[in-house]
Protein backbone atom coordinates (compact mmCIF):
# COMPACT_ATOMS: atom_id res chain seq x y z
CA UNK A 1 0.00 0.00 0.00
CA UNK A 2 1.18 3.54 -0.72
CA UNK A 3 0.18 6.73 1.01
CA UNK A 4 1.09 10.35 0.35
CA UNK A 5 0.86 12.45 3.49
CA UNK A 6 2.15 15.67 4.99
CA UNK A 7 5.64 15.22 6.42
CA UNK A 8 6.28 15.57 10.14
CA UNK A 9 9.39 16.18 12.18
CA UNK A 10 9.62 12.45 12.95
CA UNK A 11 10.26 11.92 9.21
CA UNK A 12 13.32 14.17 9.17
CA UNK A 13 15.99 11.46 9.43
CA UNK A 14 14.50 9.46 6.54
CA UNK A 15 14.02 12.60 4.45
CA UNK A 16 17.60 13.68 5.05
CA UNK A 17 18.88 10.23 4.08
CA UNK A 18 16.95 10.30 0.78
CA UNK A 19 18.11 13.89 0.13
CA UNK A 20 21.79 12.98 0.54
CA UNK A 21 21.40 9.84 -1.61
CA UNK A 22 19.66 11.77 -4.38
CA UNK A 23 21.61 15.01 -4.84
CA UNK A 24 25.28 15.96 -5.09
CA UNK A 25 26.65 17.33 -1.84
CA UNK A 26 26.72 20.91 -3.16
CA UNK A 27 23.01 20.73 -4.03
CA UNK A 28 21.59 18.64 -1.19
CA UNK A 29 19.75 20.46 1.57
CA UNK A 30 21.39 20.10 4.95
CA UNK A 31 19.65 18.50 7.90
CA UNK A 32 19.16 21.99 9.36
CA UNK A 33 17.58 23.36 6.17
CA UNK A 34 15.22 20.41 5.90
CA UNK A 35 14.30 20.92 9.56
CA UNK A 36 13.56 24.60 8.90
CA UNK A 37 11.35 23.70 5.94
CA UNK A 38 9.37 21.25 8.08
CA UNK A 39 8.99 23.88 10.79
CA UNK A 40 7.94 26.70 8.46
CA UNK A 41 6.02 25.09 5.60
CA UNK A 42 5.20 21.51 6.57
CA UNK A 43 1.85 21.88 4.76
CA UNK A 44 3.89 22.02 1.55
CA UNK A 45 6.15 19.06 2.32
CA UNK A 46 4.81 15.60 1.42
CA UNK A 47 6.21 12.11 1.77
CA UNK A 48 5.18 8.88 0.11
CA UNK A 49 5.05 5.89 2.41
CA UNK A 50 5.16 2.34 1.11
CA UNK A 51 4.74 -0.92 2.96
CA UNK A 52 8.06 -2.58 3.72
CA UNK A 53 7.69 -6.34 3.77
CA UNK A 54 10.95 -6.80 5.69
CA UNK A 55 10.23 -4.35 8.51
CA UNK A 56 6.46 -4.91 8.36
CA UNK A 57 5.90 -1.18 8.71
CA UNK A 58 5.64 1.72 6.26
CA UNK A 59 8.85 3.36 5.05
CA UNK A 60 9.34 6.70 3.34
CA UNK A 61 10.06 6.04 -0.33
CA UNK A 62 10.25 9.66 -1.50
CA UNK A 63 9.24 13.25 -0.94
CA UNK A 64 8.44 16.57 -2.59
CA UNK A 65 8.59 20.01 -0.99
CA UNK A 66 8.72 23.73 -1.66
CA UNK A 67 7.61 27.04 -0.26
CA UNK A 68 4.77 29.20 -1.50
CA UNK A 69 5.89 32.47 -3.01
CA UNK A 70 4.73 35.49 -4.93
CA UNK A 71 7.64 35.02 -7.36
CA UNK A 72 7.39 33.13 -10.64
CA UNK A 73 10.95 31.80 -10.39
CA UNK A 74 13.03 30.26 -7.64
CA UNK A 75 15.83 32.41 -6.25
CA UNK A 76 18.84 30.89 -4.50
CA UNK A 77 18.06 32.67 -1.24
CA UNK A 78 14.83 30.64 -0.99
CA UNK A 79 16.79 27.40 -0.54
CA UNK A 80 18.59 28.92 2.43
CA UNK A 81 15.83 30.91 4.10
CA UNK A 82 12.58 29.07 4.83
CA UNK A 83 11.11 32.24 6.35
CA UNK A 84 10.65 33.60 2.80
CA UNK A 85 7.62 31.29 2.58
CA UNK A 86 4.51 33.38 1.89
CA UNK A 87 1.37 31.29 2.30
CA UNK A 88 -0.61 34.02 0.47
CA UNK A 89 1.59 33.69 -2.63
CA UNK A 90 0.13 32.40 -5.88
CA UNK A 91 3.10 30.21 -6.81
CA UNK A 92 3.92 26.82 -5.32
CA UNK A 93 7.62 26.12 -5.70
CA UNK A 94 9.40 22.79 -5.75
CA UNK A 95 12.75 22.70 -3.96
CA UNK A 96 13.16 18.97 -3.85
CA UNK A 97 11.69 15.88 -5.42
CA UNK A 98 13.59 12.76 -4.42
CA UNK A 99 13.00 9.02 -4.30
CA UNK A 100 15.06 6.54 -2.32
CA UNK A 101 17.28 4.44 -4.61
CA UNK A 102 15.51 1.29 -3.36
CA UNK A 103 12.17 2.59 -4.70
CA UNK A 104 13.15 4.22 -8.00
CA UNK A 105 11.61 3.41 -11.39
CA UNK A 106 8.18 2.71 -9.89
CA UNK A 107 6.42 5.98 -10.77
CA UNK A 108 6.78 7.44 -7.27
CA UNK A 109 8.15 10.79 -8.47
CA UNK A 110 5.22 11.12 -10.88
CA UNK A 111 2.72 10.35 -8.12
CA UNK A 112 4.32 13.02 -5.92
CA UNK A 113 4.16 15.57 -8.77
CA UNK A 114 0.50 14.80 -9.40
CA UNK A 115 -0.18 15.17 -5.67
CA UNK A 116 1.55 18.57 -5.64
CA UNK A 117 -0.45 19.70 -8.69
CA UNK A 118 -3.73 18.57 -7.10
CA UNK A 119 -2.93 20.26 -3.79
CA UNK A 120 -1.83 23.47 -5.52
CA UNK A 121 -5.07 23.54 -7.49
CA UNK A 122 -7.18 22.82 -4.39
CA UNK A 123 -5.47 25.62 -2.45
CA UNK A 124 -6.01 28.17 -5.25
CA UNK A 125 -2.40 28.51 -6.35
CA UNK A 126 -2.21 29.79 -9.92
CA UNK A 127 1.10 28.20 -10.87
CA UNK A 128 3.99 25.95 -9.90
CA UNK A 129 7.65 26.81 -10.41
CA UNK A 130 10.74 24.65 -10.15
CA UNK A 131 14.26 24.40 -11.47
CA UNK A 132 15.80 21.35 -13.08
CA UNK A 133 18.84 20.31 -15.02
CA UNK A 134 18.79 19.97 -18.82
CA UNK A 135 18.29 16.19 -18.79
CA UNK A 136 15.04 16.56 -16.78
CA UNK A 137 13.35 19.24 -18.90
CA UNK A 138 11.44 16.69 -21.01
CA UNK A 139 10.42 14.77 -17.90
CA UNK A 140 8.71 17.82 -16.39
CA UNK A 141 7.20 18.76 -19.74
CA UNK A 142 5.24 15.47 -19.58
CA UNK A 143 3.34 17.01 -16.64
CA UNK A 144 2.61 20.24 -18.49
CA UNK A 145 5.55 22.34 -17.31
CA UNK A 146 7.07 24.69 -19.87
CA UNK A 147 10.74 25.52 -20.07
CA UNK A 148 11.14 29.22 -19.24
CA UNK A 149 14.85 29.16 -20.09
CA UNK A 150 18.10 29.10 -18.18
CA UNK A 151 17.59 30.11 -14.58
CA UNK A 152 19.35 32.88 -12.71
CA UNK A 153 19.84 30.29 -9.96
CA UNK A 154 23.26 28.76 -9.69
CA UNK A 155 22.39 26.63 -6.66
CA UNK A 156 25.16 24.14 -6.00
CA UNK A 157 27.17 25.57 -8.90
CA UNK A 158 24.89 23.92 -11.48
CA UNK A 159 23.08 25.22 -14.57
CA UNK A 160 19.30 25.06 -14.09
CA UNK A 161 16.23 25.56 -16.23
CA UNK A 162 13.23 27.48 -14.88
CA UNK A 163 10.14 25.35 -15.36
CA UNK A 164 6.61 26.68 -14.91
CA UNK A 165 3.15 25.16 -14.88
CA UNK A 166 0.05 27.35 -15.03
CA UNK A 167 -2.88 25.76 -13.23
Amino acid sequence: MTTIRTATLKDLDAIHQIETESFPQAEAASYERLLARLQVFADHFWVMEMDDTIKDEPVIAGFINGMVTGLDKIEDQMFENASLHDNKGEWQSVFGLAVSPAFRNRGIAAQLIYHLIADSTATAKTSITLTCKEHLVKYYQKFGFRDAGISQSNHGGAVWHDMQLRL
